[in-house]
């Protein structure tokens, strides 16, 4: 089964609480939240305080992706903000395996992300501590980019790598998801799908919510 996160950075954020209800509305499985620091990533976008709006809003998890510098400084308030998954670079933060774990100590799901140019071998030696990894198909810090062909190799190389382990870890993808490309990502062996402007940007939401479905069988 294919689960659609949709990004709330795409979302009109002078609706945020009814653009997440509109998403969960038009059947969105996950609700995606990319948190960025302007350190690790250029752009600067949101806190915890989000999250707890977000978390008012909807019933559905909410999976927030940490685009920060140091990110196990910043576990906690998350998680007591009402996220279901965190998800950190490994680039990030220096010792990912002690990241992952304190993340599951907090009762939260653990995730690795991956960016573009990141080897996949980082993941090895941590597989027994992940619940998700994210393939990044873009470089991070900003919306509405291109999707980079280049990256499917790796999604390949990392569902091998899952599929290996035996493992329950899900693998996500984001950047660039769109109809035109979720199915190359889907038959790479990606099973969660982010998407923003291909959801929030669309006037139909549940219409965009189909197609990326009907994209991706």
């Amino acid at each position: 089964m294919v689960r659609i996160a949709p990004s709330i950075l795409s979302a009109d954020l002078g609706r945020l609480a009814e653009d997440v209800r509109d998403a969960e509305a038009a059947g969105a499985d996950w609700i995606h939240v990319d948190v960025m620091d302007g350190r690790f990533v250029p752009n600067i976008t949101f806190g915890p305080a989000i999250v707890r709006a977000v978390r008012k809003a909807t019933t559905l998890p909410i999976d927030v992706h940490l685009m920060v510098v140091e990110p196990e400084r910043h576990l906690a308030a998350f998680a007591e903000a009402g996220a279901d998954g965190l998800s950190v670079q490994v680039e990030a933060t220096t010792h990912l395996q002690r990241t992952l774990h304190a993340i599951r100590e907090l009762g939260k799901r653990a995730g690795a992300v991956l960016n573009p140019h990141t080897p996949e071998e980082n993941l090895r030696y941590v597989l027994a501590d992940l619940d998700l990894v994210l393939v990044m198909t873009v470089n991070p810090g900003f919306g509405g980019q291109a999707f980079l062909p280049a990256t499917l190799p790796k999604i390949r190389r990392v569902r091998e790598l899952i599929d290996q382990a035996k493992q329950s870890i899900d693998l996500e993808v984001d950047g660039g998801i769109a109809p035109d490309t979720a199915h190359a990502v889907v038959e790479a062996g990606a099973r969660v799908l982010v998407a923003g402007h291909s959801v929030f940007d669309q006037p139909d939401r549940a219409a965009a919510i189909r197609a990326l479905r009907a994209a991706a069988a």
